[in-house]
């Protein structure tokens, strides 16, 4: 396998990076306006200098423009409160990982490669229409009857959950600190909203993030 790695510069993206280096020739973050988009590309491009994985970052600044959703810039407050409860669907960004599948899809076909690999898993599901195994293998089937060299979708980590990916990460001594996950895209991590408080989970017991709360 040949991939093309969409990366975000977050935990479970970063942790795809680490455990596939050697079969991802290509890194690519989409710039869509999300209040933390400059701080997560950030660490996605110094972990693809560390790997020496080639690193893109593609602008997509239509999604911030036209979309809906309290993640881009000013739109609203991000709400505070665990992953899964109702307020935290006013995060949701429309079609997000479709757009960026597809784009994907054209740029592994450009480059002779064979693959996308997405980070999406299972504690995403309730929230992320975009995140489901339907979803993922819809795009599968999709990716691969609308390019010539049949492209697919990867999601290795579909089915598992966040700790878990943090393990394999903790296991593959990625440096948590060269990651990025906090919705309100402050200079440090606020420990109040959805994905704060999921990043804590996921790491308990080795967790180098400062938190504001």
């Amino acid at each position: 396998m040949n991939a093309v790695l969409i990366y975000s510069g977050g935990l479970d993206s970063t942790t795809l990076l680490h455990e596939y280096r050697n079969s991802i020739k290509l890194a690519v973050s989409f710039d869509y306006g999300s209040r933390h988009n400059a701080r997560e590309i950030a660490c996605a491009r110094e972990n693809c200098l560390k790997l020496g994985v080639e690193h893109l970052v593609i602008p997509l600044e239509f999604i911030g423009k036209y979309f809906s959703s309290s993640l881009l810039q000013g739109q609203g407050e991000i709400p505070e409160g665990e992953y899964a409860a109702e307020n935290m669907h006013s995060t949701v960004v429309p079609f997000r990982n479709g757009i960026m599948l597809a784009v994907a899809a054209g740029l592994a076909e450009s480059r002779g490669l064979d693959a996308v690999m997405i980070a999406n898993h299972s504690g995403d599901h309730a929230i992320y229409p975009d995140c489901t195994p339907r979803f993922i293998d819809a795009f599968d089937r999709a990716a691969r009857e609308g390019t010539y060299n049949g492209v697919r979708v990867i999601s290795p980590y579909c089915n598992i959950t966040k700790r878990d990916i943090a393990l394999r990460g903790q296991a593959l001594g990625v440096n948590w600190s060269m990651t990025y996950s906090c919705y309100k895209g402050e200079d440090k991590h606020c420990g109040l909203c959805g994905t704060c408080l999921e990043r804590k989970a996921a790491l308990e017991g080795f967790d180098p993030t400062p938190y504001s709360h």
